[in-house]
């Protein structure tokens, strides 16, 4: 049997060109959001196979994920790499007393992510075959142009140039303190695309039940793919009556970071689709789980964010589902997903098909390494 005799983790800041604003910050509960914490794991073993897994924080997190992994990584050390469901529920027990979800998940979710990688490596198959691809690409839709600190005419020039790249629909931030600016900016958005591009918007939780109910009628002329938070992350009971008093699917679950949490929307019926981000739930062996219970109620299933990793577990789903674009992380690797006819395309590239690029290790502030 294989062996892990290597693991080095690595915290790694990302700066944004421009800091970004949705509707948290103008309600004054965060501020503009000027860069990322990403921790990177790397795993090597014995017999020379390695695997490439990160995970993500924004704004405060990063240095907690980081400090919790280089605790708990050594005790993989001399273990058989390939089991996977085993080390998970090892890490996870190892820092118990912190909790089975937050920074003590996203902790091991790097580690996992890499353990994945290296699994689909030492069978020569793209994670997705790996798991079992049911596509060979992915619809996608794109959020990186379309915040609340965008003026509205930004924002139409954000949706030609990605259209043009081959993202197939486009999400806006809605949660403003007026809801006439939100239609105003929806109406804009709709008219510039026409009625036959997807549409999203994303409230960011920032609404109450009354004004999520009367806003979420408002939007119902716009022919919304759907409405994403527009309540708190955890009121379940309050989503699902909003899911079953508007046509206009609703959309929940890039906030909540463990399988449990997800449970809950589902088995209150609160969702028409769901969006865990496996970085956040502990990784790809977690979201594997949600993925079953998921697709048991039949819900369209769009991952949030890190479509590096999204774009595999997305093709593994039974049912046609999205995953999310995002050019901010297109300086942390040497590859780039291929997108056109509004579809992400997998690449025959075995793993996740990422190496970490230059500019990555450049910007690490903290490096961690064991070895056996």
């Amino acid at each position: 049997m294989d062996r892990i005799d290597r693991i080095t983790l690595s915290a790694v800041t990302l700066p944004l060109k421009n800091a970004v604003s949705d509707a948290k910050v103008l309600t004054g509960r965060q501020r503009p959001m000027t860069e990322v914490a990403f921790l990177f794991a790397e795993i090597h073993t014995a017999d020379g196979h390695e695997g490439l897994g990160f995970g993500y924080s924004k704004r405060a997190g990063g240095r907690a994920q980081f400090a919790h992994a280089s605790e708990i990584a050594a005790d993989l050390l001399g273990e058989d790499p390939s089991d996977i469901g085993r080390l998970w529920t090892r890490l996870v027990w190892a820092g118990a007393s912190v909790g089975r979800s937050g920074a003590a998940t996203q902790a091991i979710a790097a580690i996992d992510v890499a353990l994945w990688d290296l699994k689909a490596k030492r069978a020569g198959l793209p994670l997705a075959k790996l798991l079992g691809a049911y596509r060979d690409s992915v619809r996608c839709y794109d959020t990186s142009g379309g915040f609340l600190h965008e003026p509205v005419e930004s924002i139409l020039d954000n949706t030609d140039a990605v259209r043009a790249a081959g993202v197939g629909g486009i999400k806006i931030k809605v949660g403003h303190p007026s809801p006439g600016v939100d239609l105003a900016r929806v109406r804009a958005v709709r008219e510039h695309l026409g009625d036959e591009v997807p549409l999203m918007v994303d409230a960011n939780q920032q609404w109450d039940r009354p004004t999520a109910q009367r806003v979420g009628r408002a939007l119902e002329q716009f022919g919304l793919v759907w409405i994403e938070e527009p309540l708190d992350a955890y009121d379940a009971e309050g989503h699902a009556a909003l899911a079953r008093s508007l046509d206009t699917p609703i959309a929940s679950g890039e906030m909540l970071t463990s399988v449990a949490e997800h449970s809950e929307l589902i088995r209150h019926g609160a969702v028409d689709v769901l969006q865990p981000d496996a970085p956040r739930i502990g990784g790809i062996t977690q979201f594997q789980r949600l993925a079953a219970l998921a697709e048991q109620r039949h819900l369209t299933l769009a991952p949030h964010f890190a479509m590096e990793i999204h774009v595999h577990l997305a093709a593994a789903y039974p049912h046609e589902p999205w995953v999310e674009h995002f050019d901010w992380l297109h300086p942390l690797f040497d590859e780039r997903l291929e997108i056109r006819d509004g579809r992400v395309h997998l690449s025959d590239r075995p793993g996740l098909g990422i190496t970490i690029s230059d500019q990555a290790r450049a910007w690490t502030t903290d490096r961690w390494e064991a070895c056996a």
